[in-house]
C-alpha cells in the first residue's frame, strides 16, 4: 500500500466535514510523506474538489500574503542587507481550530500554521529579493502580525572599536541623556537617547547616525577623562554598539572635526563583556601648599614599590600598580609629574590624598592640588 493509500481515508473524512484551502490540507499530511510544497500536496488530495467556501482553518489567510509580502518589502527599502528571517502573530481562533484538527484526528509532529505562514513568507521574500534566510543569526528580523496586519522590522545591532584622541580642552567624553526619556529613546531625540552632540560621544555618535543610521549608541568607554583633560598618543579605546542599523558598512571612518581625531575605526563582533585591562601614561600639573625642594620630590619613586590603594564609598577596595614615575621642578610651589599606571587610577584624588594610599600629598606630607593632568597614551597590554 502506497503512503497516499495510507492517508486517503483520514484526507476524506476531514474533507466530508470540513472545508481546508490546499495550503492547510497539505500542511497535515506533508511531513508523513516527505514532501517540501504544502499547496501541492493539498491540491492533489483534494483532486479538484474545489468550492468557494473559505477554509475551515485558516479562513483563506494563504491568499492574502502577497498583501503582507509588500508590507515588508516596503518596510525594508531603507535597509542594507544579506540575511533575514520572519516571524508570525496569529489570531488565536485560527491556532485553536489548527489544533483541534489535529488532535480530532490524531495527527502528530506536523508543523503549526504559524510556521507554515512564517515559511511561505520567507520563500517569496527570498524569491523577489534574492536576500538568504538564515533562522540562527539574521541581520534583520521581520515581525508580522497578521492579528492587527502590521509589520515590524528590527534590524541586528552592530558594534565597532576604534580610538579617539582630543586636543582641546573643555569638552566632555560622555553625553548627557535626553531628558525626556532619560536616554531610553524617544521622539522628542530622535529614539537616540541624546538630544545634544557636543561631547566625544555625542560627536562619534553623530558621525554614525549619519552614515548608518541607527537608533541609540551604546558606549564602552576603555577608561575616562576630565572634560579639560587632553588624550593624546595613539588615543583612548572604546566600543559602540549601534542598535537598529539601516546600513551595515562604512566607507569613510573620518571624522569632521578639528580637536578629535578617530583612529583604527572598524567593525567588531561585539564589545567586551568584561572590563578590559588597559595602562596609562598620564600628565600631571601640581600645586603645592608649602614650598618643596628637589630633595622631597625623590621620595615620588617610591610609588613604584607598593601598590596604590583605592577605597570607595561602597565600601570597594582595589589596588593599583604604577610601572614608572618622572618629575619635573616648575617653581618652589609647583611641579610637573609623569607616571605610567594600571588604568582606573582616580587622579584628583590620588594627588589629594582623598582615600587613596599612598597619596601625593601623603608622600610628600604637603596639601598637593592636580591642577590638570592629560593622558600621553593608553595601552591595551
Amino acid at each position: 500500500m502506497s503512503d497516499y493509500q495510507k492517508i486517503a481515508p483520514i484526507v476524506n473524512q476531514i474533507l466530508k466535514k470540513y472545508q481546508l484551502c490546499d495550503n492547510c490540507l497539505g500542511r497535515l499530511f506533508s511531513k508523513q510523506l516527505h514532501l517540501t510544497s504544502n499547496k501541492l500536496l493539498g491540491k492533489k488530495l483534494k483532486k479538484n474538489l474545489n468550492s468557494a467556501q473559505k477554509c475551515y482553518i485558516c479562513r483563506n489567510l494563504f491568499d492574502n500574503l502577497n498583501y503582507f509580502l509588500k508590507m515588508m518589502i516596503d518596510i525594508s527599502s531603507n535597509y542594507s542587507f544579506l540575511s533575514f528571517s520572519v516571524g508570525a502573530m496569529i489570531k488565536p481562533s485560527i491556532v485553536d481550530r489548527d489544533d483541534y484538527i489535529r488532535s480530532k484526528y490524531k495527527l502528530k509532529g506536523i508543523d503549526s500554521i504559524k510556521t507554515d505562514v512564517s515559511r511561505e513568507l520567507r520563500k517569496s521574500f527570498s524569491k523577489k529579493t534574492k536576500k538568504i534566510v538564515n533562522l540562527l543569526d539574521p541581520e534583520v528580523t521581520f515581525t508580522i502580525n497578521l492579528k492587527d496586519e502590521s509589520c515590524q522590522l528590527r534590524s541586528k545591532s552592530i558594534s565597532f572599536s576604534g580610538r579617539y584622541i582630543k586636543t582641546l580642552r573643555g569638552i566632555s567624553q560622555k553625553q548627557k541623556s535626553c531628558t525626556n526619556c532619560s536616554g531610553k529613546g524617544c521622539r522628542t531625540c530622535n529614539f537616540h537617547g541624546i538630544s545634544e552632540f557636543d561631547s566625544i560621544e555625542g560627536i562619534i555618535s553623530q558621525f554614525i547616525f549619519e552614515k548608518l543610521g541607527g537608533t541609540t549608541a551604546k558606549f564602552t568607554w576603555i577608561g575616562g577623562e576630565d572634560k579639560s583633560s587632553l588624550v593624546l598618543g595613539t588615543g583612548r579605546p572604546f566600543f559602540v554598539k549601534i542598535q537598529n542599523p539601516l546600513k551595515r558598512n562604512l566607507k569613510s571612518t573620518s571624522i569632521k572635526s578639528t580637536f578629535l581625531k578617530i583612529t583604527n575605526f572598524r567593525l567588531v563582533r561585539e564589545s567586551p563583556k568584561k572590563p578590559l585591562k588597559f595602562n596609562s601614561s598620564i600628565e600631571m600639573k601640581i600645586s603645592t601648599e608649602d614650598k618643596i625642594d628637589s630633595k622631597n620630590l625623590k621620595k615620588l619613586k617610591d610609588l613604584q614599590k607598593y601598590p596604590i590603594v583605592v577605597y570607595e564609598k561602597s565600601g570597594k577596595r582595589s589596588e593599583k600598580k604604577i610601572f614608572s614615575v618622572k618629575y619635573r621642578k616648575n617653581s618652589s610651589n609647583a611641579f610637573t609629574l609623569f607616571i605610567k599606571t594600571e588604568g582606573g587610577l582616580p587622579v584628583k584624588r590620588f594627588v589629594n590624598s582623598d582615600d587613596v594610599s599612598p597619596g601625593i600629598s601623603q608622600i610628600l606630607n604637603t596639601a598637593c592640588m592636580c591642577q590638570e593632568f592629560d593622558f600621553l597614551d593608553i595601552e591595551i597590554p
